[in-house]
């Protein structure tokens, strides 16, 4: 029997005023939800599917190390630093047209990287790909929210926030699929051109059910905000550019003076987008949106949660390919049991016992506590772990799919329609720094561990990973306890 929480700091809140205001859905709710997460978990699987296709690619397009890095993070580059600003186009143009338009540049892009002759061909159309799915996905949380009411929306945010994760792990496990069948003798090429079918017909799907204007939007009188849209996007650039750059460059100085500047120039970003707001202007976010009720807390625990899941998926797959010398499948096939477990949790937690829900994000990220200490215990001295080792996937799976969904759909959950983009943007754009941040500080954690324990090897590899391991579970724990301390603010 399905449950509702019960209204709480912890709880999935009641509708609002302002969500019984929101349209109702119609016959065109379901097919358009199908629409947008299935574009959302393209877009995704495209964040990690390169990682495992890394190596095939360096050797047969003779790509340096520094070339392989920035085809494997020219697409988060650009994707972090234009979602806020893909959120506000929607919001001026339309989110169903804005969400084609960045479809139809993600899929053209996507046949330019599967056709690329040469290492800098495919960095630039990896960095076009990713503006692409930075335009496109921001309007899928805002037509969710414009579309859906009451729990028909909490269910849809479920989805969503199932589909997010899932895509991270199973961008793996397609990536290395797809390597290994070679179709064709295509070799690395299909990780790309399998978006270009997929998206024709999203794009010709999207024509038929996505409205040609947004259902309960107000009319668009708010401007784009061009200096905040240059400062942010200055900041971002000069936080995630080091962030993924800088471990094969070996931190220069050049990755710790941008790491500063950034702090400098988002402090200056927060002061003009204040003085902005009090002026009658129209600011990136709306500052009701980031005093709604939890959303504090939200922002810091899905910052947590992702870097934790970026940061594992990293290292274990550094682990089993370099140093257990799996194969792109089998390496692949490794994170199946975490994307399942994930998918399941994220869309079934909320017809659990209401007495349940207000415990379950923080049991969710000391499981994953747990589970991290567990796959770092099932991997150590070299070995490949076993049953154990699955028992521990499966835990992650389900901590962290219990550290996001419930505090995403709560986080959304009441906030008015009309601030659909800029929440959508603010909390994309947090989830896809978490994971950067994650990939570069666990990233880091266990090259330097390994590095300083000689020649890679099982053994070594393995007790780099335990100290990594050990450090997600650190983070996953302070996950835990952050409802104690920021609630009381």
């Amino acid at each position: 029997m399905t449950t509702t929480p019960k209204t709480g700091p912890d709880s999935a809140p009641a509708a609002s005023p302002e969500t019984s205001k929101a349209p109702t859905t119609d016959n065109r709710s379901r097919p358009l939800l199908a629409l947008v997460l299935a574009a959302q978990f393209m877009a995704l699987l495209d964040v990690f599917i390169v990682n495992v296709a890394a190596p095939t690619i360096g050797s047969e397009l003779h790509a340096s190390d520094g070339d392989l890095q920035l085809v494997v993070a020219g697409y988060a580059i650009t994707y972090s630093v234009l979602l806020i600003t893909g959120a506000r186009l929607g919001d001026r143009l339309g989110h169903g047209r804005v969400h084609l338009a960045g479809l139809a540049l993600f899929t053209v892009a996507s046949l330019a990287c599967g056709l690329a002759g040469g290492a800098t061909e495919l960095i630039v159309f990896r960095l076009v790909q990713g503006a692409g799915s930075a335009v496109m996905i921001p309007q899928v949380l805002s037509l969710i929210q414009r579309t859906f009411t009451g729990e028909a929306r909490a269910r849809a945010l479920g989805a969503y926030s199932a589909v997010i994760a899932v895509g991270a792990a199973a961008g793996q496990v397609v990536g290395g699929v797809l390597v290994s069948a070679d179709l064709f003798g295509t070799s690395w090429r299909p990780v790309f051109l399998v978006n270009v079918p997929v998206g024709l017909v999203l794009l010709a799907v999207g024509a038929r059910v996505l409205p040609a204007r947004d259902p309960g939007a107000p009319e668009r009188t708010r401007g784009l905000d061009l200096p905040g849209l240059v400062l942010l996007g200055a900041a971002v650039s000069l936080f995630t550019v080091p962030l993924v750059l800088g471990q094969q460059e070996g931190w220069p100085l050049w990755s710790w003076l941008s790491l500063a500047c950034a702090a400098v120039v988002f402090t200056l970003f927060c002061r003009y987008e204040a003085r902005l707001a009090r002026r009658g202007g129209a600011p990136l976010v709306a500052p009701r949106v980031l005093r709604h009720p939890g959303m504090g807390l939200a922002v810091f625990r899905i910052l947590a949660v992702m870097a934790v899941n970026g940061g594992f998926l990293f290292a274990l797959t550094l682990h089993v390919q370099g140093g257990l010398g799996y194969s792109a499948l089998r390496a692949g096939l490794s994170f199946a049991p975490t994307a399942v477990v994930f998918g399941a949790v994220g869309l079934t937690w909320r017809h659990w016992p209401a007495s349940w829900q207000r415990l379950l994000t923080p049991v969710g990220f000391v499981l994953t506590a747990l589970s991290m200490i567990g796959v770092g215990l099932a991997l150590k001295g070299g070995g490949d772990g076993g049953v154990p080792l699955y028992v521990a996937y499966a835990g992650v799976g389900v901590g962290i799919a219990l550290g996001f969904s419930p505090t995403l759909t709560r986080a959304l959950a009441t906030v008015r329609p009309e601030d659909a983009a800029d929440a959508s943007g603010l909390l994309a754009t947090v989830a896809q720094l978490g994971q950067l941040t994650g990939v570069a500080a666990f990233g880091t954690l266990f090259l330097n561990r390994l590095e300083s324990l000689g020649a890679p090897e099982a053994y070594t590899s393995a007790e780099a990973l335990w100290a990594c391991v050990f450090a997600l579970a650190g983070t996953a724990a302070v996950g835990a306890v952050s409802g104690l301390v920021l609630r009381r603010r």
